[in-house]
């Protein structure tokens, strides 16, 4: 099978708050050397792991460090990792949105890119403006795009509104539009962002289906990040996983989105922190523990009542704040999202305080899962929000009826109360 893409040894170092090398002699210098020699950036420095959750001593993060890999024609390739991993700096090298600090990367054909909502629209521009721009940058001729129009128009969904600025397009619309135009006019290699997620359920499924025919049907070459497992799984045939700005592992998607999964929620027993200054939080909201634990017993399994336990320091007095509990598989499949409002007349107390919740016995089948929880402020401003606790429910025959022995498919199992008449 002929090689589609080539990243060789690519790697990219942004340094923080500034743009240049401060001379312009230096910046051309910088551009013929990497551009145009194809050496190593002259002004090049030490660089620091990209960790968004320290300040560290230096001003250069590695976004990406030695990245080597090929992508056949026809692969469709997840790439998956944490945010701040380096998923979208690649993607965005393989666009030439920017540019590499060192390496070079060979890719044969056209390339269309969805990377991020707006990108390739000119806001002044209507719809239909924007699709032959987009096709006149790509290489093809208005006849090319004229032929594939009404087939861009009629996937986007938008027909109503083809004919009005793109300014006015909301953001659902704008992606809609931009991945018609980026999976209809025939690119080579097809580079779509996690930017599906702002579509709604349906053009989701509608868009992963057509990637599907571009890659199997037509054989083009398929780069697709998102964090949803699901989708991931559903879509695409290998999948490398980037941590810290490296490729930590390649191989099957299937093997790819269990090594993910496995490594970066690894079960959580208790959090507990008894100095305030060094637990997860702010100067507005400090955790102090989180605790997920049986009812009853020491496992938690699917027959067990799930108690949920939060103890935070709130340092804002006088405010409405919220929290917010957001339960997910290890697929990002969201099982369920509430929240509560534990100062609802912005009479806040400052201090030490509890939330606490049970899941009731029989809801979630076997399998892992883990809480997002965030903070906010008068239903809206976001105070506080990087906390995952991970635990597993495990499955038990106990109390299981002689007739469905086994594990019932499905993330929940909930215990229906069914009545039967002849009528």
């Amino acid at each position: 099978m002929s090689e589609s893409i080539i990243f060789e040894n690519i790697s990219k170092q942004y340094r923080l708050g500034l743009v240049s090398t401060k001379t312009l002699s230096h910046d051309l210098n910088r551009w013929f050397t990497v551009n145009i020699l194809r050496k190593e950036d002259p002004y090049l420095k030490i660089g620091e792991v990209n960790d968004r959750a320290s300040k560290g001593e230096s001003d250069y993060v590695w976004a990406l460090r030695n990245i080597n890999l090929t992508v056949n024609q026809g692969d469709v390739l997840a790439i998956i990792g944490k945010n701040g991993a380096g998923k979208s700096t690649l993607l965005k090298i393989l666009s030439k949105v920017t540019a590499p600090t060192t390496g070079i990367i060979k890719a044969k054909g056209r390339i269309a890119s969805l990377l991020e909502v707006g990108t390739g629209f000119h806001p002044e521009m209507t719809g239909r403006e924007n699709i032959y721009m987009n096709g006149s940058i790509m290489g093809m001729t208005k006849a090319e795009i004229n032929r594939k129009l009404d087939e861009i128009i009629d996937f986007s969904g938008i027909e109503r509104y083809i004919d009005t600025p793109a300014k006015r397009y909301s953001s659902g619309m704008t992606v809609r539009l931009g991945f018609a135009i980026a999976a209809h006019l025939e690119p080579e290699i097809l580079v779509v962002d996690e930017v599906l997620a702002v579509g709604d359920a349906e053009f989701q499924k509608k868009a992963i289906g057509k990637m599907q025919d571009v890659s199997k049907g037509e054989g083009r070459t398929v780069l697709f990040v998102s964090h949803n497992m699901a989708a991931v799984k559903n879509l695409c045939k290998t999948g490398i996983v980037l941590k810290d700005g490296m490729i930590d592992f390649s191989g099957s998607v299937t093997d790819a989105v269990d090594y993910y999964t496995v490594s970066n929620y690894q079960k959580t027993e208790k959090l507990y922190f008894e100095n305030l200054n060094i637990a997860p939080g702010n100067d507005k909201i400090r955790i102090r523990s989180m605790e997920v634990k049986a009812a009853r017993g020491h496992n938690i399994t699917i027959n067990t009542d799930i108690d949920v336990s939060l103890v935070f320091y709130n340092y804002l007095a006088n405010a409405m704040i919220d929290v917010t509990f957001e339960l997910r598989t290890t697929e990002d499949i969201v099982v369920f999202h509430r929240w509560m409002n534990f100062s609802q007349h912005k009479d806040s107390v400052v201090g030490e305080q509890e939330v606490s919740f049970r899941i009731p016995a029989g809801l979630l089948n076997a399998g892992r899962y883990y809480f997002r929880v965030w903070f906010g402020e008068n239903e809206a401003h976001v105070l506080w929000g990087d906390l995952v606790y991970m635990f597993e429910v495990e499955f038990t025959n106990e109390g299981v009826g002689d007739i469905m022995l086994g594990q019932k498919p499905g993330i929940i199992r909930p215990e229906l109360n069914f009545s039967h008449r002849l009528i």
